[in-house]
């Protein structure tokens, strides 16, 4: 029972001490897992799924695979200042952005530890515009800079109990696996399920990222009220919304989300 105690003693001593801070928000994260580490074997199966066969990315010289860099470009300069100019110059150093369009009738989109982007050209009759298109990657990349896959991944440690505290020390195939089965490098996409508190606070880190851009965040109303249609009456919800709040709930919360937004926006 002593040893029981010690044990749970220590763990509990551990998971306090593995905590950082997410940027812009300020919320505390368990941090069991270092996301550099997700970072490197996200940039190896990035290049992996580019080079498969049955991945179609749209040519660079398209019109809609060059607004994709376009707006990521915007967003990566926008969020790489902002977190130099407040001291999470750390955590992006080793940031190497990319942007691809994918050919492919998924409604879906998704930034990889370390900055490595997918939009997938299912999603560009909901984006519409520049700014529609802002709101997804401004939503996606939030998930990178706040670290969201490396937290789910400290959260799946932490629940293996004794695993959890050796897991910050793990080889890199296990965080491989874990990028793998994420993004579906080598298989069918399975979609990292992110927390629903997690969605709502790239929801928000989003906005902000997006008018640091220059898009007005206004605009992520529209994008999400036809999201909501293109989900309507379907069974299965499209790829972006597999784990995000009701529709209904996600718009009040950016409603009230978009006057600290407005701060950043400078048209």
């Amino acid at each position: 029972m002593k040893k029981l105690f010690l044990t749970a003693s220590v763990a509990g001593t551990l998971l306090f001490n593995s905590c950082s801070t997410v940027p812009l928000t300020g919320r505390s994260r368990l941090s069991l897992v270092d996301d550099s580490s997700l970072q490197q074997q996200a940039a190896i199966g990035y290049q992996q799924l580019l080079s498969d066969p049955q991945t179609k990315v749209v040519a660079s010289n398209n019109s809609n695979a060059a607004m994709v860099k376009r707006v990521g470009q915007k967003i990566a300069a926008a969020v790489t200042q902002y977190m130099n100019q407040n001291g999470f110059g750390e955590q992006i150093k080793n940031y190497k952005w990319e942007y691809n369009l994918i050919d492919s009738k998924e409604i879906n989109a998704w930034c990889m530890p370390g900055g490595k982007i997918a939009v997938y050209t299912g999603i560009l009759p909901v984006t519409k515009d520049e700014a529609g298109l802002a709101t997804v990657m401004g939503h996606e990349v939030a998930h990178a800079i706040a670290q969201h896959s490396a937290e789910r991944a400290s959260q799946m440690q932490a629940a293996q109990v004794g695993g959890a505290l050796v897991g910050a020390a793990s080889s890199n195939s296990k965080y491989a696996d874990y990028i793998n089965q994420a993004y579906g490098i080598g298989g069918q996409l399975t979609i990292l399920k992110y927390g629903r508190n997690q969605e709502l606070e790239a929801d928000k880190m989003g906005l902000s990222f997006m008018a640091m851009a220059g898009y007005n965040p206004s605009t992520a109303i529209g994008f999400w009220q036809r999201m909501a249609q293109a989900s309507a009456g379907s069974q299965k919800p499209p790829a972006f919304l597999s784990t995000h709040p009701t529709d209904q709930s996600r718009i009040a919360q950016i409603q009230r989300d978009l006057p600290e937004a407005m701060k950043y926006y400078k048209k």
